[in-house]
């Protein structure tokens, strides 16, 4: 094709094209609107995910900035799974699948109508990668809009996330609060629509968006409430026009350096381990090599700066007004910790996009000369129990389980785990190990909100650790300990502990040891029966025989 014409000259240009230009009339587009670069407008609006149900006005707002600024838009649907309402049953099994189809789905409208570029509206958990995904993989101009985050809750004047709705199960188990303190919980924590309020997945990579160059200043941290967001996703439609004209494309933006920025920007917020799974796949699609050792170089020599639910008791609102992402770049580029020489979809430098921001509450925002820790929210561990790495949320685990030695108790699923826990069978002192729960294994990589929560809610997870193959919702805190690789139906190590068996933990060394000696080890591999896959038939049988393991992002191979 030459370098003049646009993809969407496939469907418009010349007297063979007459039957594709019948069926756009058909749409009711005018031959002027034929004349215009088309856009495709990604939408992932539903009525059943709350980060979600207000996209409709989102996608008109953007489709107002594309017309604006001269461009055609042509909405089309993106699915989306809601992981709080798919928690602890078997629809959490297709969470993490879903962002491989949503990849797939956007590469095959995207060629098959011919659009020149991408507005791409996600909000949640893996619709968020799932678009950056198809970026990378399309490279046609491409730019990231959400729809923003949901206010807190109140309870008696304390800020809620829905974290404290999953925890306030667990201390209801436990007798601590009554089904009555419960209701008032659901019924206060999630007031309204956007991602739920918290530094959780879904807020995690709509901040990384902005880390990483692929959406406008304000894209993570603005309510989905706020007049400002709408006028954002005008922006947004405006902005791809220009990108357009430019041929700025993603894999321009998606560099090396660009995700060694979204990692320092990761580790200063203390985001959710999520976080990691897919910053990885994102840098498969964009061939950039991202291993997990690079994680914790750059960990080691990031602050902390943020300490956002559930780490701590502020919200994504509190961050936005404290100055939101921009503001937590320049702490960063203060102490010459990221690359402000790199480009955006704004058109400018990381430098100008963060050149007039201001801290405004350095207790939500610490500054850089004073933050939580000197080390980074996550952190990567290796040892015998996870050769290939597993991942912690550093920053929300308490102090006195950053290092300690711990008795395993082994469960072959997350309902096993759960029961155990509600009955009360775990100890101070304990691992809960959940395996079989990985990609392959689970299949689809389980999020393990409720047993965390129900040990947090139980006032245990300043004693217990909980270890998994599988992966954890980003409202998650405690010693909890996921993406653990190789993952038990691979013939991981973790397939081979037992009941009783110790594993040493110690994040600042970010190692974890599973304490049995090598020729124990290796006459338990000898007796492994081989791994049968819970699932025959549909689309997870065919995920679990193509996915990739977490330490490469839980990509298909």
């Amino acid at each position: 094709m030459a370098t003049n014409q646009r993809p969407s000259d496939m469907i418009l240009k010349g007297p063979e094209r007459a039957p594709h230009r019948s069926l756009l009339y058909a749409l009711g587009l005018t031959a002027e609107e034929m004349k215009r670069p088309m856009i495709g407008v990604v939408s992932s609006f539903n009525e059943i995910i709350p980060g979600h149900i207000h996209l409709d006005k989102i996608a008109e707002a953007a489709k107002a900035g594309v017309r604006i600024a001269g461009g055609t838009p042509l909405l089309v649907p993106a699915i989306g799974v809601c992981d709080g309402i798919a928690m602890a049953h078997p629809g959490m099994c297709y969470s993490l699948p879903s962002r491989e189809l949503i990849a797939d789905s956007i590469e095959t409208q995207a060629m098959a109508h011919g659009f020149d570029a991408l507005v791409l509206i996600p909000n949640c958990d893996k619709i968020v990668p799932g678009m950056l995904m198809a970026a990378a993989r399309l490279n046609i101009p491409a730019i990231i809009i959400s729809g923003g985050p949901m206010l807190g809750g109140d309870h008696d004047g304390r800020h809620l996330s829905l974290s404290n709705v999953f925890e306030a199960v667990g201390a209801c188990k436990a007798g601590t609060i009554n089904e009555r303190e419960l209701r008032d919980y659901e019924e206060t924590a999630c007031p309204g629509c956007g991602s739920c309020s918290g530094m959780f997945t879904a807020n995690s990579m709509n901040c990384l968006c902005e880390a990483i160059g692929m959406a406008l200043p304000g894209n993570g941290t603005i309510p989905a409430i706020a007049a400002a967001r709408t006028r954002l996703a005008k922006e947004a439609g405006m902005q791809i026009m220009k990108l357009l004209k430019r041929n700025i494309r993603p894999l321009d933006i998606l560099t090396p350096a660009a995700f060694r920025n979204a990692l320092r920007v990761d580790m200063a917020l203390g985001c959710s381990t999520n976080s990691l799974l897919h910053l990885c796949a994102i840098a498969h699609e964009a061939g950039v090599p991202l291993p997990l050792t690079l994680v914790n170089e750059i960990s080691s020599a990031t602050p902390n700066l943020c300490q956002l639910s559930p780490a701590g008791p502020d919200l994504i609102e509190d961050l936005h007004l404290a100055g939101g992402i921009p503001a937590v770049m320049k702490e960063l580029a203060k102490a010459d910790l990221l690359d402000t020489t790199l480009p955006t979809v704004t058109g400018r430098s990381v430098a100008k996009n963060i050149a007039s921001a201001v801290n405004r509450n350095p207790k939500v925002l610490r500054p850089i000369k004073n933050p939580f820790s000197p080390t980074g929210g996550l952190a990567v561990l290796f040892g015998n129990l996870a050769p290939r790495g597993a991942v912690v949320k550093r920053s929300a685990v308490a102090p006195e389980m950053l290092v300690a030695t711990c008795k395993a108790r082994v469960f072959d699923s997350e309902e096993e785990a759960i029961a155990a826990i509600y009955g009360k069978k775990i100890r101070k002192g304990d691992a809960v190990i959940i395996r079989y729960e990985g990609p392959r294994g689970g299949p689809g990589m389980r999020e393990m909100l409720s047993p965390t929560s129900a040990l947090a809610g139980m006032g245990l997870d300043r004693h217990v650790a909980l270890i998994t193959d599988g992966r954890f919702s980003g409202a998650t805190r405690g010693a909890a300990i996921g993406h653990v690789s190789p993952e038990a139906a691979d013939g991981g190590a973790i397939a081979l502990v037992r009941n009783g068996d110790k594993i040493a933990i110690n994040i600042p060394d970010y190692s974890i040891k599973l304490l049995v000696s090598q020729k124990e080890l290796k006459e338990r591999r000898a007796r492994l029966k081989p791994f049968q896959p819970r699932v025959k038939k549909g689309w997870l049988s065919r995920y679990q025989r193509l996915v990739g393991s977490s330490d490469i992002g839980a990509v298909l191979l």
